[in-house]
């Protein structure tokens, strides 16, 4: 009871509006780090079901602070890495905006964020570069050149990269080696580095730990059940097995002891041979006999069975394919009714020498 109303009055202390602001916290983190992995193992409908999510809990006013407004920025960004590849979908009002066109706008916002400025640059020139590579990749020129415009004039442009893209755009060139280089497949990579290292530097796995203990000791306690239940069931055996062994006893001594006498061996009666001799007519009829028998025995056996020219044919296909020798991978190749790797192998010596 002491402990109940100690937890009651803890509650009553701490007001219930700070405890969701802790718990709000922690769901976010928890999420964000579920669309981390998401994005990482590149799972886009588990991606999207988490994103709603998320986005349901970023509407609520205890979410504060600069740490909370980068976790949003980031998962916009990755939201709209995800669906690069997709130019119908839309994340802007404007519709000549793609996807890899709105990211690379939220990557320049998030320059705080990366601790290794070059990662920083190296993800801004392959946001660039994706952004028309797509384009070129579904055959649309025009896009491309719209794409080209539209970061020319809205984003910070390396004039080596924009020159390059502009005479690939010209010659058409999908599969030019600058773009092979600057792949998707790279842009993925390095942004997962970013996001290793931003986890590493601002943890967000509270509730992941804390379920991670929670599943460790129920499948702890859960053992020790199955311990349990495995030990009460072999004393149950043993008790039953003991049951049995006593009844069996009692049974032996409930039989007589006389009856036993019964069956006692005549010990007075010796054991002895007898000895006659057998007239030539009984042992020409006892031999003639067994070699009746002998002969209805051989009869029972199966004849042996002749090689058709079929079998023959399997045979030589068989070692035309495999080889000489290789009978039992012959043997699976085709159905030669029963017969024996040796027998293949007798036949085959027959018809070589047929052959010379």
């Amino acid at each position: 009871m002491s402990e109940n109303n100690s937890a009651v009055d803890a509650e009553e202390s701490v007001s219930f509006s700070r405890v969701t602001a802790v718990v709000t916290d922690w769901m976010l983190d928890f999420l964000f780090v579920s669309l981390c992995r998401s994005f990482k193992e590149g799972k886009l409908d588990d991606f999207n079901v988490r994103l709603s999510s998320f986005e349901a809990i970023c509407h609520s006013p205890s979410l504060k602070g600069d740490l909370c407004e980068n976790k949003k920025m980031i998962t916009a960004f990755l939201a709209r890495v995800m669906h690069g590849k997709q130019l119908d979908v839309q994340f802007e009002e404007d519709e000549n905006v793609m996807p890899l066109m709105s990211a690379a706008k939220i990557w320049s916002h998030l320059e705080d964020t990366v601790a290794d400025k070059s990662v920083f640059k190296n993800i801004t020139i392959l946001l660039l570069v994706q952004s028309v590579a797509v384009c070129l990749e579904n055959g649309q020129i025009t896009s491309a050149c719209s794409a080209l415009k539209w970061l020319e004039n809205n984003q910070k442009f390396p004039q080596n990269v924009r020159v390059k893209l502009s005479k690939i755009v010209k010659q058409k060139e999908t599969y030019h080696p600058f773009l092979m280089n600057l792949s998707y497949s790279c842009l993925l990579e390095k942004i997962q580095c970013y996001l290793d290292a931003y986890l590493e530097k601002n943890p967000c796995d509270y509730l992941l730990k804390a379920a991670t203990k929670i599943i460790q000791l129920s499948t702890n306690t859960e053992d020790l059940k199955d311990m349990g239940t495995q030990e009460s069931s072999l004393s149950k055996k043993n008790k039953k097995g003991n049951e049995t062994a006593t009844c069996l006893r009692r049974k032996r001594k409930l039989l007589s002891t006389t009856i036993s006498d019964v069956w006692k061996p005549d010990t007075c009666k010796k054991p002895y041979v007898y000895l006659r001799r057998i007239s030539k007519n009984e042992l020409s009829h006892l031999t003639s006999a067994k070699s009746v028998n002998t002969s209805e025995i051989h009869k029972r056996r199966k004849p042996p069975q002749k090689w058709t020219p079929q079998l023959d044919k399997y045979l030589k296909a068989g070692v035309e394919r495999h080889g000489q020798g290789k009978w039992a991978r012959i043997l699976l190749d085709f159905d030669f009714e029963g017969r024996t790797g040796t027998m293949l192998k007798d036949r085959w010596r027959v018809l070589t020498r047929s052959q010379l």
